[in-house]
C-alpha cells in the first residue's frame, strides 16, 4: 500500500460555469488531504468509511466502468481487510472530498493510467457521478495531479503557474466556514433547472462567463487591484442570480461586504453551505468584521 496523500481542491473561479463549458481555475489545497489505510482498531468513522467505499465499489462494478483496466477484485479484497480513506477533508464543504477518493482509487487500482488531463477528466467525470449525479471531473483531476489547472473548456485544460503568495501582503483570499454542510446533488439540480430558462442561460453566457474570465485573467497576471474590482462584479452577479446557493444566514453578510467594500464573497463549490470564498483588500479589517466566524487564509497578496 502506498502512502500517497491526495489533497483537497479549491475552485477559485468557475463554479457551475465549467458545467456549461466556461472557464475555470482550480488549485490544490494540501491543508486538507486523505490517504488509504487499513483499520487497526475499531472506530466508527473508520468503519463508516470502509462501508462507503464498498458502496462506491459496488456502483463501479454494476456500471461495468473501466473493468478492463480496473483491478476491482483487489479493491474488494482490500475492503474486506479493512480499507478506509483517512481524510480530514470535510464532506459537503466544496473542497473535493469525493474527488480525493476518486483520485486515490484510480491511482491505486487502475492499470495503464492516462496522463492526458482531457482523457482523465472524462474518466473522472463518470467515476464521480456516483456522488453528485453529474460531475465535470475537474475535482479528482486536481487531487490526482496535485497541480493548479486552468479549464478553458471540456476539451482544453492545462496545468498553470499561479502567482507567488506575498506573506506580507495586506490582501487575502480566504475560506469562511458556514458551519453547514452542502447538499451538492441538490444544488447542481437547482442549477440545471435554472438552465431550462432561456433568459438565465443567456445572462450566464453574456455576464457570468465574462466576469468569471476577467477574474481568472487578473489573478494569473498578478494584478490584484483589478482582481478585486472583477470579483466585486462577480459577487454582485452571484448575489442576484445564485441567491438560493448562498447559505441563508450569510445573505446579509454577503450584501454588506459588497456595500462597504470590505470583502467580496463567492461560492466555493456548489454552495448551499460548506465554505464561502472571500476576497479582501485588507484581511485584518475583514477578520475584525467576521470575528464570530472560522476563517482560513489560502492566498495572500
Amino acid at each position: 500500500m502506498t502512502n500517497e496523500m491526495y489533497p483537497s481542491k479549491i475552485l477559485l473561479f468557475g463554479e457551475y460555469g465549467i458545467i456549461e463549458n466556461y472557464c475555470g481555475l482550480s488549485i490544490p489545497h494540501s491543508y486538507y488531504q486523505g490517504r488509504f489505510k487499513f483499520i487497526l482498531k475499531f472506530e466508527k468513522k473508520f468503519i463508516q468509511s470502509n462501508y462507503e467505499i464498498k458502496k462506491y465499489c459496488d456502483f463501479l462494478f454494476e456500471k461495468k466502468m473501466f473493468l478492463s483496466n480496473f483491478d476491482i477484485s483487489t479493491l474488494y479484497n482490500d475492503i474486506k481487510n479493512g480499507l478506509f480513506f483517512d481524510s480530514n477533508i470535510p464532506q459537503g464543504y466544496g473542497l473535493g472530498s469525493s474527488g480525493a477518493l476518486v483520485a486515490a482509487i484510480y491511482d491505486r487500482y487502475f492499470s495503464n493510467k492516462k496522463n492526458d488531463p482531457r482523457i482523465l477528466k472524462n474518466i473522472f467525470s463518470k467515476m464521480e457521478s456516483f456522488f453528485h449525479g453529474k460531475s465535470s471531473g475537474v475535482d479528482p483531476l486536481i487531487c490526482y495531479f496535485n497541480k493548479p489547472f486552468l479549464i478553458f473548456s471540456k476539451k482544453k485544460i492545462f496545468t498553470v503557474k499561479i502567482p507567488q503568495k506575498n506573506v506580507y501582503g495586506k490582501g487575502a483570499i480566504f475560506l469562511l466556514n458556514s458551519g453547514i454542510p452542502s447538499n451538492t446533488s441538490y444544488m447542481i439540480q437547482l442549477f440545471l433547472n435554472k438552465l431550462k430558462n432561456k433568459e438565465f442561460k443567456k445572462i450566464l453566457k453574456e455576464e457570468f462567463s465574462k466576469y468569471n474570465e476577467q477574474c481568472i485573467q487578473s489573478f494569473l497576471k498578478n494584478d490584484f487591484y483589478v482582481l478585486l474590482k472583477n470579483v466585486k462584479q462577480l459577487s454582485i452577479w452571484i448575489f442576484d442570480h445564485f441567491k438560493p446557493m448562498i447559505p441563508i444566514n450569510f445573505i446579509n453578510l454577503w450584501k454588506e461586504g459588497i456595500q462597504q467594500n470590505v470583502h467580496y464573497f463567492k461560492l466555493c463549490g456548489s454552495g448551499g453551505g460548506g465554505f464561502l470564498l472571500g476576497f479582501s483588500p485588507n484581511y485584518e479589517k475583514s477578520k475584525r468584521k467576521l470575528i464570530k466566524y472560522s476563517m482560513e487564509v489560502i492566498f495572500q497578496f
